[in-house]
Formats: structure tokens, C-alpha cells, sequence
């Protein structure tokens, strides 16, 4: 599994990065998805540069023109509900993508010790087939990697993805670890991070991340 980390390089993604992050900003429930949808436009630009093109003529007003336009048969997919932002950043640029939506949420339980176990469970998916395609899944928060995961395994039951890119906003060194372990390192696959930070508290939310981002964008929940 190939890791890009775009914090390596500066750009203006740093800016919507330090907004989102910002306590004073975090109050302002619409930029803060504006900003989300920001990181997914840029992002969806970088991922675009890895793909397939062929040579396409178009007729102008004057005379006919060759473009080199996407050959890749591309599906977009989200985790709901803190994905949406992000993933509509996505569909600003691949507008022509196909898509796909699943639902999975964190569930505490207790192991055979008897202590607290995470588990992800997911419900909800609605996908075309993957079979061959490129598929992009947008997920904001990527901090142990097991809801990306679930999600992913979920999706494959719709057929094998030529290449699969995860692009979240932030993640952690124990969520690619746990992945590559996880999908044996495998080399269809991109992590594709906006910023990576160092850290998961007890809670298992990523330090000095952000919070919650599903309830930074739509309220908290019950």
C-alpha cells in the first residue's frame, strides 16, 4: 500500500487544514464542511494526476481539438455521515464518477477479558459494480484504520476495483500500520492523507487531530 502524505509539500490545502482545526473556526459548522469539501477538491486533483488517459477529439466552434481526458471508469464512495463533505469535494471534480454510500459506526463491547473492545459495525451500502473500475473512497478521519477497513471489505462484494484510493483528511502512524497489515500491503491500493498525526488517545481519537468531524459538520449526536 502506497502512503502519500500531501503535508510534505506546501500548498493551499494547509490553509483549510489550519481551519479546520482551529478551535475559534471549528464554531462556524459551515466552513468548517465548506473546508472539508475544500481538501477533498484538492485532493481529487492530486489523485486525478495517477490516473489512465487517452486522446479524445472535440469539435470547437473553429475547428476540432484533441484532449487528453480521464479513461479510467471511476466510483466515488463515502462512509456516512462525516464523509459527505468531503466526498462532495470529490464529485465537484470527477462529476461524471459513479457512487456508492455505507453506513458504519464505532460500538464498544467487551472482550473475553472483559475488557472494552472497539468494534465497527457496518449496515447500510449501495454501490454499482466495482468490477475493474478505479474506486475513491473519502472518509475524513482515518484513526485506527478499521472503519476504512469494513468499508472497503463491505464494497468488494460488488466486485474487484482495478486500483483503490483511500483519501482522508487526517490520519494516524497505528491506522496505515493497521491497514497494511490488514489488506497484506497490498499494492492496488493508495492512502492518500492531507496530514498525518502522531498520536490516538484512549479514546482512540487522533491527538492533536481535530474532533469529531461528524459533529463539527452536522451537530452532535445523540
Amino acid at each position: 500500500m502506497k502512503v502519500i502524505n500531501l503535508s510534505e509539500q506546501n500548498s493551499v490545502l494547509n490553509q483549510y487544514l489550519r481551519e479546520i482545526r482551529d478551535v475559534n473556526i471549528q464554531n462556524d459548522s459551515l466552513r468548517f464542511r465548506r473546508n472539508i469539501e475544500r481538501i477533498g477538491q484538492v485532493m481529487a486533483i492530486e489523485v486525478s494526476k495517477t490516473l489512465n488517459y487517452e486522446p479524445t477529439e472535440v469539435q470547437t466552434p473553429l475547428a476540432k481539438a484533441t484532449v487528453n481526458t480521464i479513461a479510467d471508469p471511476i466510483v466515488l464512495a463515502t462512509i456516512l455521515r462525516a464523509g459527505l463533505p468531503m466526498y462532495q469535494g470529490f464529485l465537484n471534480v470527477f462529476d461524471h464518477a459513479e457512487n456508492a454510500f455505507l453506513s458504519a459506526y464505532r460500538r464498544v463491547g467487551r472482550n473475553v477479558h472483559g475488557e472494552d473492545q472497539l468494534e465497527i459495525v457496518a449496515e447500510y451500502l449501495a454501490a454499482p459494480s466495482l468490477e475493474d473500475k478505479t474506486l475513491i473512497i473519502a472518509d475524513p478521519m482515518l484513526a485506527t484504520g478499521m472503519s476504512m477497513e469494513v468499508g472497503y471489505l463491505a464494497l468488494l462484494k460488488h466486485g474487484k476495483p482495478r486500483h483503490t484510493h483511500f483519501c482522508c483528511t487526517i490520519g494516524t502512524p497505528q491506522a496505515i500500520d493497521y491497514l497494511r497489515e490488514a489488506l497484506h500491503d497490498a499494492e492496488d491500493v493508495t492512502l492518500w492523507c492531507a496530514a498525518i498525526d502522531p498520536v490516538l488517545n484512549e479514546k482512540k481519537y487522533i491527538v492533536p487531530g481535530l474532533g469529531d468531524a461528524g459533529d463539527l459538520c452536522f451537530g452532535t449526536k445523540l
